[in-house]
Order: structure tokens, then sequence, then C-alpha cells
């Protein structure tokens, strides 16, 4: 009897752990929170984050860019160095976004028990999760937004539609960390996200047309890469650094907006659970 009772409040808690996010603005403080305390070492996580990626885009833009010399997209030719900074920016967006999600969000979690003492007050679990989701969204709009004023200070591309690019670059962002954030659940230590950069996104950089045009890959290949999240934010965010608007904006912003709200809906429930144990 006692093992009947145990199974059935295990199956409750189960389905409990999977109910609808209680949603709410106590998430504001926790993000305000992260906020004042990132405030200290923002310099050092401003470098760290566009570092790397204007590394990439110098390296690649201008030296390989020498030798291919000009890119087809929709039949249109483009710059290489134009090609490979709007893919690269998207990219930026999804690491800057990972990073915060993965290694920054388990420390607070499980390393320095930030989380514990923030529910201590009248903060729920899905208030915390929301403030960790949209905070790393932020981080990753902070730092693709000064990677693009160096691209425009490059002269890379001076279209006024950039302006439209951003908020999609904030999508991406939002994304991205919701999909992290259930590898956070997962994670007993940080190790455990070498899988997430090397079977996931690592991957899907090289699928999404970041570094060359999609239509490169064998049919079966760009069938699945159609519907990842990164080739959904380049297919936005590529054209508006050519002056245009993107052919498929519906179905690309919904490719993000399920992704977002599947991954959110799963991390939180991994969390939950996590947190139940």
């Amino acid at each position: 009897m006692k093992n009947e009772a145990w199974i059935a409040g295990q199956a409750r808690n189960d389905t409990g752990h999977w109910r609808a996010p209680t949603l709410s603005m106590r998430w504001w403080p926790v993000f305000q929170r992260n906020l004042l305390v990132w405030r200290k070492l923002a310099v050092p996580s401003l470098v760290g984050n566009i570092a790397e990626p204007l590394i990439w885009l110098v390296a690649f833009g201008y030296g390989m860019g020498m030798l291919v010399g000009q890119v087809q997209v929709n039949g249109q030719a483009v710059p290489y160095i134009l090609f490979l900074a709007s893919g690269s920016i998207c990219m930026s967006a999804m690491n800057a976004a990972s990073f915060e999600a993965l290694y920054s969000a388990f420390s607070r979690m499980h390393v320095q028990k930030t989380w514990d003492g923030i529910m201590n007050a009248p903060v729920s679990l899905d208030d915390v999760v929301t403030a960790e989701m949209l905070w790393a969204g932020f981080k990753a709009l902070f730092s693709v937004t000064a990677i693009l004023l160096v691209m425009l200070a490059l002269g890379i591309s001076a279209s006024p539609k950039l302006l439209v690019a951003w908020p999609v670059l904030l999508a991406v962002g939002i994304t991205f960390s919701c999909i992290a954030l259930i590898f956070n659940a997962l994670a007993k230590g940080y190790d455990f996200f070498t899988y997430y950069f090397t079977l996931f996104l690592t991957p899907m950089m090289f699928l999404s047309g970041v570094f060359f045009p999609r239509e490169q890959l064998p049919a079966a290949v760009r069938a699945v890469a159609d519907w990842l999240p990164l080739a959904a934010a380049v297919e936005l965010v590529r054209p508006m650094f050519m002056d245009q608007w993107p052919a498929h904006p519906v179905r690309n912003l919904l490719v993000l907006l399920v992704y977002a709200v599947v991954a959110f809906w799963i991390a939180l429930a991994l969390t939950r659970k996590r947190f139940a144990a």
C-alpha cells in the first residue's frame, strides 16, 4: 500500500512539474539584481563577448573574403564580409545568451545557491527562471549592439533597416536562453555543457548559413537546417544588412517563437523537478 501511494504521489508531482508557467512581475527584482551584479564586471564581460566574433569577422571576412569575393544571396551578389557579418551577429546572440543561461545561471542556481536565497522572499521559482531567461536575452542584446556598432564603424552596412534587426536579435537571444536553460536544469556540473556546445550549437553554426549559403548543403540536410532556430534568425537578419526585407518573416518569427515557448516550458518543468527532488 505504501508503494502504491508513493507511486501515485510521484505521478501527481510529475504532472505538477509540467503545469503552465505562473507569470508575474516578480521576475523584475531578480532581473535588477543580476544587472547590479553584472555592472561591476561589465567591461571584462563585454570584451569577452565581443572579442571572439570580431576576430572571426576580421580573420574570415577580410582574409577569406579576399579569396571568395562575392556570394550570391537570393540572386544578388554581396561582398563576403557582409554575408559573414549578417550571419555572425546572429551567432553572437546565440552564444552570448547560451553562456549566460548556462554557466552564469548554473553558478547562481547550484554553486552559489543564489536562487535558494531569492526564493526565501515572496518570489517563486517560475519568477526566477523567467528572470534568468530575460536576463540572458538582455545580455545577448547588449553584446550584439556593441558588435553592430563596430560593424557600422567599419562600413560593412549602413542600412536603416538594422533598427528593425535589433529587436529581432533580442528575440534570438531569448530563444537560445530558453533552450540553454533546459541543459542548465539537467546539469550536474559545468562539464555537462560541453555536450550542448559540441553536439548542438557547433553543428548548427555550420548548417544555418552563417559561413556559407545553405544552398550548398545536400537536400536532405537542407530540409533539416531550414527549421533550425539559428537558420531562422539568419534568414530574418541578413536581408536587413542588405537593405531588404526578409522574404518569409512570419514563418521565421514563428520558428523562433515555437522554439522559445516549448523550450521555456520544458526548462521550467525540469527546473521544478530538480528543486522538488
